[in-house]
C-alpha cells in the first residue's frame, strides 16, 4: 500500500502542467499579438461593408440599365427561352425584378452563412470579410439564375417584394428615429452644460425654420389652387403633425426639448415633398414634373442622386443593428465583431426588394419612363403613409414614458402594501 501511495504521488507530480501549458496565463507578447490580430480583423470587417455597398450600387445601376436599355443592347436575351420573344421578359419591369432577385439571393446566402457570428476569430467572420474570389463567383451565379426562371415565378417574387420593401421601410424608420434620439442626447446631454444646450437650441431653430420654409415652398409650388386639394391636404396635415410634435415635446410632463422634434419635422417635410414629387407627370399640380420625355442634365442628376440615396439608406440601416437590440447595455469585448453581419446582409436582401419597387414604382405592370424612379400614385401614397407612420412612432416614443409611469408607480405601491 505504501508503494502504491508513493507511485500515485509520483504520477501526480509528473502530470502537473508547467507554466507554458496554463491557458489562463499568457505572456505579454502573446496578448499584444492577439490584440493586433483583433484590431486588424475589425479594420478588415469595416472595410468589407463598403465593398458590399459598392456591389449593391453596381447592381442598382444594372437594374436601371436592364429596365431602360436592356432590350436595345442585349440581343442575346432572345436566345434564352425564359426571356420570351425578343427577350422582352428580361427587360423593363421583369428585367428589374430578375436583377433584384439575383441580388436578393446573394445577400440571403450571405445572411444564412453569417447569422449569429459573434467573434472575429470565427470562420464565418473570415467568410464575411474575405474570400472575395469565391463570393464573386457566388454573385455571378446568383445574378444569372433568375434569367432562366419562368416569368410566372418572377411575378410571384415581385408580389413578395412589396412586403419585403415595406419591412425595409419600417426598419429604416426605426433606424432614423433612433439616430435622431442619439443626436438629441449628444447635443443636449445635460442642462448644466450650457454651451452644449445653447448649440442644441440653435440647431433646433435651424431645423424648424427649414421645416417652415419647406411648408411655404410646397404650398407655393404644389398647392396654388383649390384644384390641388390633395396636395393641400398632404401639406396641411404635415404642418399639423409638426405643431403636435413641438407641443408634446415641450409639454412639462414630456420635456424632451426642441432638437429631436425639429430634426423629425425636417424629415417629415422631406417625405411630404418627396411624395408630391412622385405624383404622375400629367398631374396639373406638379409643375416641376411637367417636362417632356427628354433626359436633360437635371433629370439625370436627380436620378443618380436617388440611386445613391437608396444605397446610403440601405447601408446606414444595415450597420445600425444596435437600434434593434433588446439589450443595449452589453459590454463590447475586444474580440467581438464590430457590427452584426447577419442583420447587415438581411437589410441588404430587403434593400434589393426595395430598389426593385422604386424602379417599377411599386407597380408590376408599370412601364416607367427612362431616367425616372419612384414615380406614380402608388409611390406617392407609400411615401405619405411612410411619413404618417414615422410621425406615429416618434410621438409614441415621446409619450410612452409618461403613459407607463403611472403603471410603474401603481405596481411599486402594491408591492409596498403587500410587504
Amino acid at each position: 500500500m505504501e508503494r502504491y501511495a508513493q507511485s500515485v504521488e509520483a504520477r501526480a507530480v509528473d502530470v502537473r502542467p508547467n507554466n507554458s501549458e496554463v491557458p489562463q496565463e499568457q505572456l505579454p507578447g502573446q496578448l499584444e499579438e492577439k490584440s493586433t490580430d483583433y484590431s486588424q480583423g475589425k479594420k478588415k470587417s469595416l472595410r468589407a461593408r463598403f465593398k458590399y455597398g459598392i456591389i449593391f450600387l453596381i447592381i442598382n445601376l444594372k437594374a436601371w440599365f436592364f429596365r431602360d436599355y436592356g432590350q436595345k443592347f442585349l440581343a442575346q436575351f432572345s436566345y434564352i427561352k425564359a426571356c420570351g420573344p425578343e427577350g422582352r421578359d428580361c427587360c423593363h419591369t421583369l428585367g428589374v425584378l430578375r436583377v433584384s432577385l439575383g441580388c436578393f439571393i446573394f445577400f440571403s446566402v450571405m445572411f444564412v452563412t453569417t447569422i449569429k457570428t459573434r467573434k472575429l476569430y470565427e470562420a464565418r467572420s473570415t467568410w464575411h470579410s474575405g474570400c472575395w474570389a469565391l463570393k464573386l463567383f457566388l454573385l455571378i451565379v446568383s445574378m444569372a439564375v433568375p434569367f432562366f426562371l419562368p416569368s410566372n415565378y418572377i411575378q410571384i417574387y415581385g408580389e413578395v417584394s412589396r412586403i419585403g420593401a415595406g419591412i425595409f421601410l419600417v426598419l429604416q424608420l426605426i433606424s432614423v428615429i433612433e439616430f435622431i434620439t442619439w443626436w438629441n442626447n449628444y447635443w443636449m446631454p445635460d442642462k448644466e452644460m450650457k454651451g452644449s444646450c445653447s448649440l442644441g437650441l440653435f440647431i433646433s431653430k435651424i431645423f424648424y425654420v427649414a421645416s417652415v420654409c419647406g411648408i411655404v415652398l410646397m404650398y407655393s409650388f404644389y398647392g396654388r389652387s383649390l384644384k390641388c386639394s390633395l396636395n393641400i391636404f398632404f401639406i396641411t396635415w404635415t404642418a399639423i403633425l409638426l405643431t403636435v410634435m413641438m407641443a408634446i415635446s415641450l409639454h412639462s410632463k414630456v420635456n424632451r426639448g426642441l432638437l429631436s422634434s425639429g430634426i423629425m419635422a425636417s424629415y417629415l417635410v422631406f417625405l411630404c415633398w418627396s411624395a408630391i414629387r412622385s405624383e404622375p407627370v400629367n398631374d396639373k399640380c406638379n409643375k416641376q414634373n411637367q417636362a417632356d420625355g427628354n433626359s436633360d442634365w437635371t433629370t439625370v442628376l436627380s436620378f443618380l442622386i436617388a440611386i445613391c440615396a437608396i444605397v446610403m439608406a440601405t447601408f446606414s440601416t444595415g450597420i445600425d443593428s444596435q437600434s434593434f437590440q433588446f439589450r443595449k447595455d452589453k459590454v463590447q469585448q475586444e474580440d467581438d465583431i464590430p457590427y452584426d453581419y447577419g442583420f447587415f446582409h438581411l437589410v441588404f436582401a430587403l434593400g434589393a426588394m426595395y430598389f426593385a419597387m422604386l424602379f417599377i414604382s411599386w407597380n408590376l405592370n408599370n412601364l416607367a419612363r427612362k431616367w425616372s424612379i419612384d414615380v406614380g400614385w402608388t409611390s406617392t401614397w407609400v411615401k405619405i403613409v411612410n411619413e404618417w407612420f414615422a410621425a406615429t412612432i416618434y410621438l409614441w416614443k415621446l409619450i410612452s414614458p409618461v403613459v407607463r409611469e403611472p403603471k410603474v408607480m401603481d405596481l411599486e405601491g402594491s408591492n409596498a402594501a403587500g410587504g
